[in-house]
């Protein structure tokens, strides 16, 4: 058969195995490799939920998908067009992810009798089973041919078995034509002290990929162009990382040092782990005992001067809610993260939603409210974490920033901004008193934000806590003082609308079909607002970042069509919080709550059904 090169588009790989077979590392060493040749992609880390599952189990199948093209990526795909699956339960579940056209890699040394029972096939016949017989199926003996390769490298059997991911991803580097430099740096750097074990995975790595050239039963190879992308440095980035340079970023243009005091949770951890590595840039860290101790010796660092930072997940958002309140009823400046998960109480914590919005708006005692900022992608959780410190800090409250499981772990494209181009970031710091005896809240006639002073200026001496105070600092219970307290902080949310930008429309500016998301669904609804127009359907997006306050034109936007739909990852909280803002508009819904991120084809079909 002659070997055909074929230029293609966009494909779509989905790695799936145990998990200790290394495929979060195998999808993202093809990821990164994509990414530096020049494609746009876009990837889905997928975790097992469970932390030690048994072994060959469809509860313990780890995947990666990763979506790579030469022209504009917005999604890691809904459907695989190579899926590899290193035993049989990786492919029990993630088989309904491969088109009917996909090519399936398997490691056929793992479907023996015991690996499919213990997968739960009925038959000894899985592929039959699965109605999958039609795929171009590539039976691979990854694990035998993963030891012949290094039978002579003086490796134990363990060491040379964990190297069998990197035979499979030679594998796929022959199908696309991907580089090996990048990767082989990465082993370099990755095993500079142990080169044996560095040697070994190049060695697999090439033998897959010669193994691949030297099959029949992968005739074709194909070749993705570089993306046509805009003018700069880029490097791949997931949202958590993303996150937290934004956060220094803030930092640096503020002129005030980062604090962050968090406790590990799933799947914000790295946002922690991110920053602890920042010590040339003056950020401190704290890994706390607890998600209360995180928040609150957040809290003191705010008030000792410091760009405040607590990051959490789901059930520790519930942890920080009381020390929450006590940072908005103090007015100190604080970003909260929450990386949300599936809950509730600790639910799915690998998997991703968007359920957590309603604890952000309203989940607090009193009259509690507090500025919400929801980031869209990977790459612009840098933006979103910057804009929550400055206004975090220029507005003097607390603000909650809120990603998801699915951006925080994903990653994509980053074009490496000018700080230049960034804004500065003025806090109201106070050095000198303005009055004696200093009033501490006293406020900004435009932003009612009141002046930080520092624990220890002399003439500045004030107290603050949980207690409600006049505007002079001084604690009381009168009521009339209460409410017109309770007026300014609120007052001094809302006008936060004044200084972030307008919403804007994806599509025309009227029509027959508003869609409406927030935070990280944007890809899957900007793709299928592309395919809706493709099928000559008036359907437009409008995408919200700042979820509290809602930008000022919101109303303007939304009288201009026909019909909006609100697409979220729950059971409808965001369509609910608009109904109680604009009650004037009638709110379809479509929602999803698996634990999974939408498929463009479920989008486009809800909105055809509308139509």
């Amino acid at each position: 058969m002659q070997h055909k090169v074929i230029d293609t588009k966009e494909v779509v790989i989905r790695f799936t195995g145990d998990s200790g077979d290394g495929m979060q590392l195998t999808g993202t060493l093809f990821a990164d490799a994509s990414a530096l040749y020049g494609n746009d992609i876009s990837t889905f880390p997928d975790y097992p939920a469970e932390i030690r599952a048994p072994q060959g189990t469809v509860s313990g199948v780890s995947g990666f998908q990763v979506n790579i093209g030469s022209g504009e990526i917005k999604t890691p795909g809904d459907f695989c067009d190579v899926l590899v699956a290193m035993n049989p339960a990786a492919l029990k579940a993630n088989a309904k992810w491969a088109k009917p056209t996909a090519t399936i890699i398997l490691d056929s040394d793992t479907f023996d009798e015991k690996g499919i029972l213990k997968a739960g096939f009925r038959t000894m016949e899985p592929v039959k089973e699965l109605n999958i017989d039609d795929r171009n199926i590539i039976y691979a003996a990854i694990t035998s041919l993963t030891k012949e390769s290094l039978k002579d490298s003086g490796l134990d059997p363990k060491a040379i078995i964990r190297c069998k991911n990197m035979f499979t991803l030679g594998m796929c580097y022959f199908m696309f034509n991907r580089p090996t430099e990048t990767t082989f740096a990465y082993i370099d750097r990755k095993f500079r002290k142990k080169p044996e074990i560095a040697a070994a995975n190049k060695k697999v790595l090439m033998d897959g990929f010669n193994y691949a050239g030297n099959i029949h039963a992968i005739p074709n190879t194909y070749t993705i162009k570089p993306a046509k992308l805009e003018k700069g440095i880029y490097r791949n980035i997931s949202g958590n990382q993303a996150t937290a340079w934004g956060l220094v970023a803030a930092s640096e243009k503020s002129g005030r040092p980062l604090f962050c005091g968090s406790y590990p949770i799933t799947p914000a951890t790295n946002i922690l782990e991110e920053l602890a590595l920042r010590k040339d840039l003056g950020v401190k860290t704290l890994q706390c005992e607890d998600e209360i101790s995180g928040i609150c010796t957040a809290i003191g660092a705010s008030y000792a001067g410091n760009f405040a930072v607590t990051t959490t997940s789901g059930p520790g958002l519930s942890l920080k809610i009381e020390a929450l309140g006590l940072a908005m009823i103090t007015e100190l400046p604080l970003v909260l993260v929450d990386v949300q998960r599936g809950g509730p109480s600790t639910g799915i914590p690998t998997k991703t939603e968007q359920t957590d919005l309603n604890q952000a708006l309203y989940g607090r005692n009193g009259e509690c409210p507090i500025a919400v900022i929801a980031a869209h992608s990977p790459s612009h959780c840098f933006e979103a974490a910057f804009y929550a410190g400055k206004y975090a800090m220029e507005h003097m409250m607390p603000v909650i920033l809120l990603t998801e499981g699915f951006i925080g772990n994903g990653s994509e494209p980053w074009k490496i901004p000018s700080m230049k181009d960034f804004p500065e970031i003025n806090p109201p710091i106070i050095k000198t008193p303005e009055e004696t005896p200093f009033w501490p809240y006293k406020r900004d006639e435009k932003t009612l934000a009141r002046r930080w002073a520092f624990p220890g200026t002399v003439g500045l001496e004030h107290r603050v806590g949980g207690l409600e105070k006049n505007n002079n600092g001084a604690i009381s219970s009168d009521p009339l003082v209460h409410e017109r307290m309770v007026a300014e902080r609120a007052e001094k949310v809302q006008r936060l609308a004044n200084y972030i930008p307008e919403q804007k429309v994806i599509g025309e500016e009227s029509g027959e079909v508003l869609i409406v998301g927030w935070g990280g669904t944007f890809g899957h609804l900007y793709t299928a607002v592309k395919e809706l127009h493709e099928q000559g359907k008036s359907v437009s997006l409008a995408h919200f970042d700042y979820i509290f306050p809602l930008p000022k034109n919101t109303e303007k936007i939304f009288s201009k069509f026909k019909k909006i739909i609100v697409c979220e990852l729950n059971s409808g909280q965001f369509a609910n919080y608009l109904r109680t803002q604009y009650q004037q508009f009638n709110y379809h819904q479509f929602n999803k709550v698996q634990g999974q991120p939408f498929i463009v084809k479920e989008i486009v079909d809800a909105v055809n059904a509308l139509l």
